[in-house]
């Protein structure tokens, strides 16, 4: 991992903003229809992937982000992580997903708080259906149905939407240890 962000850092210079979009999903009861529990594995893979890798590259960039000289406003950096609606409004056979969403939405606060004295910034989007590459290769029937459920606008959230919001939080200081929803007033059905 070190070894990535510092090529990054001599390609790119010092990093003064942090995405954290990476995660995973997994679709798994807790007892299966033939009343087998569900793999541990499966969910610590989602957490560790999800929460624990959140976690793991915002300590390793702000490491790195906490020495650079502050801004005009004395602002040094802003990490931007990516919760999901499921954090929230988890459905059935999410519970290794909407926990680690969870999680990435509970750290957002403390995580601003820890950094706020280095003006490092913490703040995360929850997004709700999104037309991401993965949604694009279901059916347009389920694609459609799925955009039926948002009240408005009725349908997918696109990719640009997330990158406004994204830009519009590194360009606002006021937005700190926040976790915005970007749903469309989208709340999950059980099912």
């Amino acid at each position: 991992m070190l070894t990535a962000l510092q090529a990054a850092a001599v390609a790119h210079g010092p990093a003064r903003l942090l995405m954290n979009v990476a995660g995973i999903g997994s679709a798994r009861r807790i007892v299966a229809k033939d009343g087998s529990p569900a793999p541990l594995e499966d969910f610590k893979r989602v957490v560790d992937i999800n929460l624990v890798g959140t976690y793991n590259i915002t300590r390793l960039v702000v490491a790195e982000m906490v020495k650079l000289d502050a801004l005009a406003d004395g602002e040094r950096g802003v990490v931007v992580c990516t919760a999901s609606v499921a954090a929230f409004d988890g459905q059935v056979g999410q519970e290794a997903y909407a926990a680690s969403k969870g999680g990435v939405a509970a750290m957002t606060l403390p995580m601003a708080r820890d950094l706020a004295q280095f003006g490092v910034r913490v703040v995360t989007i929850a997004p709700g259906l999104f037309l991401t590459p993965l949604m694009a290769e279901l059916p347009q029937s389920v694609q459609e149905s799925l955009a039926a459920s948002i009240p408005f606008p009725k349908r997918l959230g696109k990719p640009d939407e997330f990158a406004q919001l994204a830009a519009s939080i590194v360009e606002n200081m006021a937005l700190n240890g926040e976790v915005i929803r970007l749903d469309g007033a989208l709340r999950m059905a059980p099912r």
